[in-house]
């Protein structure tokens, strides 16, 4: 179950690596291109909470089966692709996989270990595998497209779900799903086995309109029409989503989830926090590589200071949390992440790796080890037990979709940019001069620099929701009541400690 888990998250950035090598070989734009990265996190964030539907009416392992074999299947037409669109196609297919599978993957661990010291070591195998794995996928996709080619960070997906699918069937147990167990008897249980197929159409097409709009945007310049009809059509979509989930009988997003200030706040902070953090990872990779002229092989170790602060801080934040309480904490590590981006938006032609990448990454890696856990801990502090999976398939969606949208914005910010300083470099020198290499960086550099610095300030705006309207003591999480009638109270962090 790991080994898919880690699978389905290095996916979202294994490619990252890769991007300067698949621009090349099919021709993307320098806008387009990162449609390779939002094709898989789009349709992997919005279709999460039907996949976690999905595993609840048909059965768990069922569903977490389709899932892996689509996502391997689409893996290998990705690594086949030749054309631009091809891979895009296949990159949305993988994201639909990954949706159907990742969702069941925390349930059927859990049920496969029973109460105690067996669950809460797996748990803590999972949080290291969930924490570590995105950046880790930096740092595998610069060997493999340096040693192989950009189309094995698909093609190593092939074997791996190959094994997890003729593993799954002898190791885990398959969990009854509601269709038949709830199917039939009083309308709320003959409800309980039904999709909310409405719900998940509007809100994935709705925030892929959303993206697109922005994308649309970054190439052709602000008074683009097709880019505001694209806003236009997001937003009504989206109302319309809300509009669904007040009505249905078992809506994918039960909205009294956002009726807890706090709870909602962390969902936006989230979406802030990754959102920097994604449009980070594909604008280093670009500075690596095209700037300073790194390899893959060395662009992916250069993430190392990353990786290896970010996986060693979390693994001590659980500890953290009692000295200092889950407010004070989230903000401690906002600190370094709004200092570590602010030093990346100093970019420019001149910058080194030593005094202008490795610094600000380590400091990015410290800050985002500190605060993801608190951040974490509100979005699942005080839901009531019935919603605790559509809680915890919200944390993973404002993940996803933060990624996916932070990357569409902050590549619209580039792009506008960009065309600014290619005016500000033909007043200075010849247009002729733009081909050669110091006038493609200065331009690259310019974009990079604004598109740096609105991600400082995604981290300053969640850094200012954590301090306004988070909880300093969350409320404890309800418990079933026990047979003797009394009701027990759980500590809302006591899940954080555990993982």
């Amino acid at each position: 179950m790991l080994g898919a888990q880690l699978m389905i998250i290095l996916d979202a950035t294994v490619v990252n690596i890769a991007l300067p090598h698949i621009q090349s070989g099919l021709g993307f734009s320098s806008t387009s291109l990162s449609w390779v990265l939002n094709g898989y996190t789009l349709t992997f964030g919005g279709l999460l909470l039907l996949g976690g539907r999905m595993g609840d009416i048909l059965g768990r392992r069922r569903t977490f089966l389709a899932g892996i074999i689509i996502f391997t299947l689409a893996s290998l037409a990705g690594g086949l692709a030749n054309s631009a669109g091809l891979l895009l196609a296949a990159r949305a297919v993988q994201g639909v996989g990954g949706a159907l599978a990742s969702p069941a993957v925390l349930a059927l661990v859990i049920s496969g270990f029973p109460e105690g010291r067996e669950r809460v070591r797996a748990l803590a195998i999972y949080s290291g595998v969930v924490t570590g794995g995105g950046s880790l996928g930096l740092v595998l996709g610069g060997l493999i497209t340096q040693w192989l080619s950009w189309r094995w960070v698909l093609f190593i997906n092939v074997p791996i779900g190959i094994a997890v699918v003729v593993a799954a069937p002898i190791f885990v147990a398959e969990t009854p799903g509601l269709r038949r167990a709830g199917g039939t008897g009083s309308p709320a249980a003959r409800g309980a086995g039904r999709f909310d197929l409405a719900g998940a159409v509007t809100s994935t097409v709705g925030v892929a309109a959303l993206v697109y709009g922005f994308i649309r945007t970054a190439g052709g310049g602000w008074g683009d029409h097709v880019g505001w009809v694209a806003f236009g059509l997001s937003a009504m979509l989206l109302a319309l989503f809300v509009v669904t989930e007040t009505r249905v009988a078992q809506p994918i997003t039960p909205l009294r989830l956002f009726a807890d200030k706090s709870r909602s706040a962390s969902y936006v902070a989230r979406l802030l926090v990754v959102a920097g953090m994604f449009g980070m990872f594909y604008f280093v990779t670009l500075l690596l590589q095209d700037v300073l002229g790194f390899s893959p092989l060395r662009a992916g170790v250069a993430f190392l200071p990353l990786t290896v602060t970010l996986f060693g801080v979390s693994r001590l934040a659980p500890k953290m949390i009692p000295l200092f309480g889950g407010k004070r904490l989230m903000i401690i590590g906002m600190l370094p992440m709004i200092a570590g981006m602010a030093w990346l938006s100093r970019v420019s032609p001149g910058t080194a790796y030593w005094s202008g990448v490795f610094p600000p990454m380590a400091l990015f890696g410290l800050g985002g080890g500190i605060s993801f856990v608190p951040l974490t801990t509100a979005s699942l502090a005080g839901v009531r037990p019935e919603d605790s999976g559509a809680a915890s398939s919200m944390v993973n969606v404002m993940q996803q979709v933060g990624g996916s949208l932070g990357l569409a914005v902050l590549v619209a910010v580039f792009g506008t940019a960009s065309r600014g300083a290619v005016v500000q470099w033909k007043a200075a020198h010849s247009a002729a001069s733009l081909g050669q290499a110091a006038g493609q960086h200065y331009v690259l550099a310019h974009g990079m620099s604004a598109a740096f610095g609105l991600a400082a300030l995604f981290d300053v705006a969640a850094l200012l929701l954590a301090i306004f309207l988070f909880r300093a003591d969350p409320r404890p999480a309800v418990a079933p009541a026990p047979a003797g009638g009394e009701q027990a109270r759980v500590p809302a962090a006591s899940a954080e400690e555990l993982g």
